[in-house]
């Protein structure tokens, strides 16, 4: 597996990502176009209703699967890096730590981990400036 670091931490599963997404969109837009020439024609409009609503329906599927998936990994990740914070320190981590600082946080090695902790808290950095910060990549090759 590839070396890990902020230009390709991002993961994109083309099947899913660009395939599955696509035929969606395509479908719901064509669904749509058939419905109005159905209308138009004063033909039968159940079955073009009931197309949209399955690519619809499709759609929020794909969706909602997703967002899921991510809430749940977030919890995890959050409930590791709380965990690795109070190893380290014996401390619980600051309140102030944001959920998404704390995602960014989880590619600091330990001895990076701490000052970037305090940094996120008292210069209020974004997900992407912690990343950025990050000398030495922890790779997560088992994100969602």
């Amino acid at each position: 597996m590839n070396e890990q670091n902020y230009a390709n931490h991002g993961r994109y599963v083309t099947g899913f990502h660009f395939i599955l997404s696509s035929i969606l969109v395509v479908g719901v837009i064509l669904s749509v176009i058939n419905l109005c020439l159905r209308w138009s024609a004063n033909a039968e409009l159940l079955t073009p209703f009931l197309i949209i609503l399955l690519f619809t329906a499709g759609f929020f599927i794909f969706w909602f699967m997703r967002l899921f998936a991510i809430k749940a990994q977030d919890r995890a990740i959050r409930a590791e890096e709380h965990l690795r914070y109070f190893i380290l320190t014996g401390k619980p981590i600051d309140s102030r730590v944001t959920m998404r600082q704390i995602i960014a946080l989880r590619f600091a090695p330990d001895d990076e981990f701490l000052p970037l902790v305090d940094r996120a808290v008292n210069e209020k950095l974004s997900a992407k400036e912690i990343k950025q910060a990050i000398k030495q990549w922890r790779a997560d090759h088992h994100r969602a």
